[in-house]
Order: structure tokens, then C-alpha cells, then sequence
């Protein structure tokens, strides 16, 4: 089930105070951006962030599952707390790679 139109505006709301956030349509889901980052998944109106060892602490309490058939376990960050939303979102998204440029690669 894809997720709301509503949803995906709350998501946004929750974590504006970050940085600059957007989404992107993927395969019936949506992956959202922080900076410039991917930071998570959403699906069937869940946030799905990547369990990693730098927010393992904040999610100990967490739900995981699978944001998609075949994906690996995830985080399902709980929305309802702001604050420890945006703390877990910030901390991953201090952990994890920018994207690579799609042709930037250069042959020899």
C-alpha cells in the first residue's frame, strides 16, 4: 500500500527543522531525502530508517521491520515523538555516505 499524501506532508513537517527535505517516488514506495542524503523509506505510511550502530541506542525500543518484500530489517521510527525522531534521523544522517553522482565515475 502506498503511503498517503497526507502522511508524506507530516513526515516532511516533523523533519523540517533539519535541513532540506525531500521525497522521491521508487517503486511504489518513497525515499526520503535530508541534505541531500537518503535517511529513509516510506511505506504503506511507516518510516523505515536503516538499523545502524550509530542510533541503536535511540531505537532500542523500536518496532523493525521490512519497509518492502526482500528488504533487509529496518528501523519503524515512531513519529509521535518529534524530538527523538529528529535526534535519530540526525545522528544517521551523520553517519551515513552522500550519494554517488550518477556518471562521475571516470575510466583511466
Amino acid at each position: 500500500m502506498a503511503c498517503s499524501a497526507e502522511f508524506i506532508d507530516f513526515v516532511c513537517e516533523v523533519l523540517a527543522p533539519l535541513g532540506e527535505i525531500y521525497t522521491r517516488k521508487m517503486m511504489g514506495d518513497y525515499i526520503l531525502y535530508l541534505d541531500e542524503k537518503c535517511v529513509a523509506t516510506l511505506c504503506d505510511n511507516n518510516v523505515y530508517v536503516k538499523i545502524h550502530p550509530s542510533i541503536n541506542e535511540l531505537m532500542k525500543e523500536a518496532e523493525i521491520g521490512k519497509p518492502y518484500e526482500g528488504a533487509k530489517d529496518h528501523y519503524i521510527l515512531d513519529l509521535s515523538n518529534h524530538a527523538l525522531s529528529r535526534k535519530v534521523v540526525s545522528e544517521l544522517w551523520n553517519h551515513l555516505q552522500f550519494p554517488k553522482k550518477k556518471g562521475s565515475s571516470k575510466k583511466s
